[in-house]
C-alpha cells in the first residue's frame, strides 16, 4: 500500500507522489507542510471479523497490519507487537469492561506509561529504530505532548540505537504525574523540554521544525534525520485503529451484540488521532453507527462537527481538569478532510486554517461530516460532576473518559450498545478524581493517590507510586523561541 500526501505535491524531490510506509514514518511531513494518509484502505468486511472471533489482541493487530501491506518484515512486526505482552495482562491488553446495560469501557490505558498512547508508541518504537538499524541512519524524533504521548515516547525509545528525542510540554499543561514521568526519565537519548505556552505552541513548533530547510540541513550536517512520534506520522495511527475492531470483536464474543450489529464508539478527543483510527476502521467495514466526540472547554472539534465551522480566532486556550484534550488545532483532522474532499480542498482549508485560524465547510461538506461524527462539550463542573457519577455507579473513571457520559446523554438517538474508549487511567488525574468522589486529595497527587486508592480499594500501579521516589533528571525550562536552540544544543 502506497501513502500520499494531504495538501498535494510541491514537485520537490524530497516529496515524492507516492511512499511507502516506512518512508511515511520516517519523514512524516509532507508537501506544503501536509501529512501522509492511506492512498486507499483494505475492504475488510464482516468476513474479516468473523475470522477473527477466536483470535486474541497481537494475531488481529498482525493481520490488520498485513492488509495494509506494509512494507515491515514479519520478524520487526512480531518483535513490535510483542511489547503487548509487557501490558498488565498480556492475553487481554485491553479489557472491556462493563459499565452499564448498553456503555462499555475499553481501558486502552493498561501500559507501561498508563495512558492510551502505549497501545501505538510501544509497537512503534520498535518499528522506527528497526528502520533506523536497517538504513544504517540516525534519527531525532521530536514529540509535542499535552500530558500522555510523551511519557509513552520517552518510554519506548529510551536506550535505543541511533534514536534520540526531544519531548516538549507545556509547563503546567500536565498533571503532577505525567510531568514526573517525563521530568525522572535520565536515558542519554532523551531530552524533555519544558516550554513557557500551551500544547499548540509546542505542536506549532514541532510541525515547523518538520518542516524546516534549514534545521534539516543542520541535522543533515551531523548526520542525523527527522521524525515524530505525534499522530502526525501515519506509524501512530496504524495501531490506533486495531483496538476500536478488538472492542467491537469482544462485544460479540460476550453475546452482547451479533456480528454485523451497528455500534457507537465514544471517544474523548485532543489531536483527533483516535477518533481518525475510528474512523479508518469504520471505512474498512466496522460496523459503527456514529462516533461520538466529547470536547472540553476547548471545544472547535464540536463547532466543526455540529456547525460546520473550525474557528479558533476569538479564543485562546483554556486549562481545564482534562488537560490532554486542552488542544486547539487538532492536526489529524487533515486526513479526514483529505478522506472526504481530496487534496486541493484539504489544501486549500489548511492553507485557510494556518493563516486565518478558521475555516468554513460547504453544506454538502459539512453533511458528510455529519454523517459520521456527532459532538458535545463537557466543562469542568460537568466533568467532575460525572467522574463522581461513574463512581457511585461501581466504576473509578479519570476526567477524560468522563467527558463522554455527557456526550452519551446527548449524542445517542438510537438503542445502541456504546463503547467509550478509555484513554488513561484516574492515577494520571489524582487531584481531580479525588475532589470529584469526595476523597481527601491532601497536599499532593502522591496524598491524593494514596487516599482514592483506600476509599476505592484499588492499587496504585507500582510504576506510578515509584516516581514520586526517582530523582528529576530533566530540568529544562524555556521560552517557546528557544526550542530549536535547545534541541540542537542536545545533540
Amino acid at each position: 500500500m502506497k501513502f500520499i500526501e494531504t495538501r498535494g505535491n510541491d514537485s520537490q524531490p524530497q516529496h515524492p507522489l507516492k511512499v511507502e510506509f516506512s518512508d511515511a514514518i520516517l519523514g512524516p511531513i509532507a508537501s506544503f507542510g501536509g501529512i501522509y494518509a492511506p492512498e486507499s484502505l483494505p475492504d475488510l468486511g464482516l468476513e474479516f471479523l468473523s475470522s477473527h472471533l477466536d483470535s486474541n489482541y497481537k494475531q488481529l493487530a498482525k493481520s490488520l497490519l498485513q492488509a495494509f501491506e506494509i512494507d515491515i518484515e514479519e520478524a520487526v512486526i512480531d518483535e513490535a507487537l510483542s511489547l503487548y505482552d509487557k501490558f498488565d495482562d498480556p492475553a487481554d491488553p485491553v479489557p472491556l469492561v462493563k459499565y452499564k446495560d448498553d456503555v462499555f469501557v475499553s481501558e486502552l490505558y493498561h501500559g507501561p506509561t498508563r495512558a492510551f498512547k502505549d497501545m501505538a508508541l510501544q509497537p512503534f518504537g520498535v518499528l522506527l529504530a528497526a528502520m533506523a538499524e536497517k538504513r544504517n541512519e540516525n534519527y531525532l524524533i521530536l514529540a509535542a505532548t499535552s500530558g500522555d504521548t510523551g511519557p509513552a515516547a520517552l518510554d519506548t525509545f529510551k536506550n535505543r540505537k541511533r534514536v534520540q528525542v526531544a519531548c516538549m510540554y507545556p509547563e503546567g499543561g500536565t498533571s503532577d504525574v505525567q510531568r514526573l514521568q517525563m521530568v525522572t526519565e535520565d536515558a542519554d537519548n532523551l531530552k524533555v523540554i519544558g516550554i513557557h505556552g500551551n500544547f499548540d505552541d509546542a505542536q506549532k513548533a514541532l510541525k515547523h521544525l518538520l518542516g524546516s530547510k534549514s534545521f534539516k540541513e543542520t541535522l543533515k550536517a551531523k548526520d542525523i534525520h527527522l521524525s515524530a512520534a505525534n499522530s502526525v506520522n501515519f506509524g501512530r495511527i496504524i495501531f490506533q485503529i486495531i483496538y476500536h475492531i478488538h472492542s467491537y470483536l469482544e462485544l460479540v464474543r460476550s453475546n452482547e451484540i451479533s456480528l454485523g450489529d451497528p455500534i457507537y464508539i465514544a471517544v474523548p478527543s485532543g489531536n483527533f488521532g483516535n477518533a481518525l483510527g475510528c474512523y479508518y476502521a469504520m471505512k474498512m467495514g466496522l460496523p459503527v453507527e456514529k462516533i461520538i466526540i466529547s470536547t472540553n472547554n476547548n471545544n472547535v472539534l464540536k463547532g466543526l462537527i455540529n456547525n460546520g465551522s473550525y474557528d479558533f480566532r476569538e479564543t485562546s486556550l483554556i486549562q481545564t481538569l482534562s488537560p490532554a484534550m486542552d488542544i486547539q488545532k487538532a492536526s489529524n483532522v487533515e486526513r479526514i478532510l483529505f478522506d472526504m474532499f481530496g487534496t486541493e480542498r484539504t489544501h486549500e482549508l489548511m492553507k485557510q486554517l494556518d493563516e486565518e485560524r478558521f475555516y468554513n465547510l460547504t453544506e454538502s461538506e459539512h453533511e458528510q461530516i455529519k454523517a459520521v461524527f456527532v459532538a458535545d462539550d463537557c466543562n469542568d463542573e460537568e466533568t467532575v460532576a460525572y467522574v463522581k457519577q461513574c463512581f457511585n455507579d461501581g466504576y473509578l473513571m479519570d476526567p477524560h473518559t468522563a467527558t463522554c457520559i455527557k456526550a452519551l446523554e446527548t449524542c445517542r438517538d438510537k438503542p445502541l450498545k456504546t463503547v467509550i474508549t478509555s484513554t488513561a487511567e484516574w492515577t494520571k488525574f489524582s487531584m481531580t478524581t479525588a475532589e470529584a468522589i469526595g476523597s481527601d486529595a491532601g497536599d499532593s497527587d502522591l496524598d491524593a493517590l494514596k487516599n482514592i486508592s483506600a476509599k476505592a480499594n484499588i492499587p496504585v500501579p507500582a510504576q506510578i507510586s515509584a516516581l514520586f521516589d526517582m530523582p528529576i533528571t530533566q530540568t529544562t525550562l524555556i521560552d517557546k523561541e528557544d526550542i530549536e536552540k535547545t534541541i540542537l544544543s542536545f545533540l
